[in-house]
């Protein structure tokens, strides 16, 4: 294959990698509300972060990422590895003050966003092809440097008028990639293959500054993405029996290597500091990044878009990926906020079923299910909307109210502020374990048409409430 040839390869099968790699490269990148005043947007940078070595010797963060995996190859296999990471560009703002002059300033409000100070994150990458022959004994080492830079954006009001301009600066970074592989005894010709990240900038901080001055610097949300053309990498999760002892021998410190890509194939590697399971994916109901670490993305769509017009001027003015995010939560039809509405993966159809129709919105070849995994309807014996519970010594029902009276079990802080609230039942739920619970609508909820359109109630157990005719004995 020429090295053209193998370069295309690589790209489109590192392709099948990058969406989880982007997720991870931008990782908490701005937090809701996604707003540079807010006090979670202050700290920032959680992942994969690269510090000086002057930084680093402090004790809180490291200079460096050591990757260690098992790999299989064939004769003549190269082995291409792309090393990924953020940049910290600071920005500042400044109102013009005419005659040429500007004054920084916190902020700059135009009529569709508010300007503020802000780090933004540029993406950079490094890519290096070698033999794997070649990495055998000193190894390859690679040389990163990025030059500071600076740039200048004009920024014009409604008429066409100078407002302001921004400033954005660039620091310079240094790092160093190792690549080394070291053949293991055995009943099978395996490698260890170490790739070894380094910032090997010269910067040393001040005995006041803060972290934020380390972070331009550094090398921010580091990760490797590592492509074999002939061969296959061993999962590092669940190897073959016969590589149990070498997998466990393996070093990773502060990231760690999973296969990546289509399940079913070993080329690809993601060395991530994030720990992922083998083959990950982003769910195909994701509308699309919303950066914000652990969050749901339908609970985070439906906060955004109810976000204030004054909020989303601040978020549009922050970053044009929280402006991307704000426009996205705008735009979003109804059947895709029913599409993030809990999905189940992990069921199929009963053996012997007939073959359902295909999901458009599934991956590939995942059948959807002609009647959900669990559907009240097909069960005769139980109907929410009709089936009484005892309240004490009288019958209870959709349709009835009763009062709240939480705190038996002590199991969720919102007992405290419904205790004593009357609600309406909305139905008489059986879970699958014989319990039942009485959902329901608290009286006065200004969401509660909300809930009732979306079937979100509270629940409780019919010992935690009790009839309104009981409360007035």
């Amino acid at each position: 294959m020429t090295t053209a040839a193998f370069a295309e390869e690589t790209e489109a099968r590192l392709a099948h990698a990058r969406q989880v790699a982007d997720a991870v490269l931008f990782e908490g990148y701005v937090l809701y509300p996604y707003r540079a005043s807010a006090a979670k947007n202050r700290l920032r940078w959680q992942f994969g972060v690269l510090v000086p070595p002057a930084w680093a010797a402090r004790g809180d963060e490291y200079e460096f990422q050591h990757t260690e995996c098992l790999m299989e190859p064939r004769p003549g296999a190269r082995l291409a590895v792309q090393l990924r990471f953020l940049r910290a560009r600071r920005r500042t703002v400044q109102r013009a003050a005419g005659g040429g002059r500007y004054e920084t300033v916190p902020e700059l409000a135009l009529p569709d966003r508010v300007l503020t100070t802000w780090d933004e994150g540029v993406e950079e990458r490094v890519d290096v092809t070698v033999p794997v022959g070649e990495l055998t004994g000193g190894g390859v080492e690679v040389p990163v440097a990025r030059p500071a830079e600076e740039e200048t954006e004009t920024v014009r009001a409604e008429d066409g008028t100078e407002a302001g301009r921004l400033l954005r600066r660039r620091e310079a970074v240094s790092a160093r990639l190792r690549l080394t592989a070291e053949e293991l005894p055995g009943p099978y010709r395996v490698l260890r293959l170490t790739a070894l990240v380094e910032n090997t900038s010269g910067w040393s901080p001040h005995s006041a500054e803060a972290r934020d001055a380390a972070l331009p610097h550094s090398l921010i949300a580091a990760h490797l993405l590592l492509h074999l053309d002939r061969g296959a990498f061993l999962s590092m999760t669940d190897p073959p029996r016969w590589a149990g002892a070498a997998v466990a021998a393996c070093r990773n410190l502060h990231t760690w290597p999973v296969l990546a890509g289509e399940p079913g194939r070993a080329d690809l590697v993601l060395s991530s500091p994030i720990i992922l399971d083998d083959h990950p994916a982003i769910a195909p109901e994701s509308p699309g990044a919303l950066y914000d670490a652990t969050e749901i993305d339908e609970i985070l769509a439906l906060r955004t878009a109810a976000l204030t017009d004054q909020e989303k001027r601040e978020a549009r003015g922050t970053d044009a990926r929280a402006a991307a995010v704000i426009d996205l939560a705008d735009s979003l039809p109804p059947e895709v906020l029913d599409r993030l509405h809990g999905a189940v993966r992990t069921l199929g159809p009963a053996p012997g079923a007939p073959q359902a129709a295909e999901d458009p919105f599934a991956p590939p070849g995942t059948a959807r299910p002609d009647t959900p995994w669990w559907d009240p309807a097909s069960d005769a014996g139980v109907d929410p909307a009709t089936d009484e519970v005892l309240v004490g010594d009288r019958p209870v029902r959709a349709g009835d109210r009763v009062v709240l009276r939480p705190g038996r079990r002590r199991t969720d802080a919102q007992d405290l502020f419904v205790h004593g609230r009357t609600a309406l039942v909305e139905a008489v739920v059986h879970d699958v374990d014989g319990g039942v619970h009485l959902a329901v609508t608290v009286d006065g909820d200004p969401g509660a048409d909300i809930r009732r359109e979306q079937g979100r109630y509270l629940y409780f157990q019919p010992d935690e409430v009790a009839h309104p005719a009981q409360e007035d004995a």
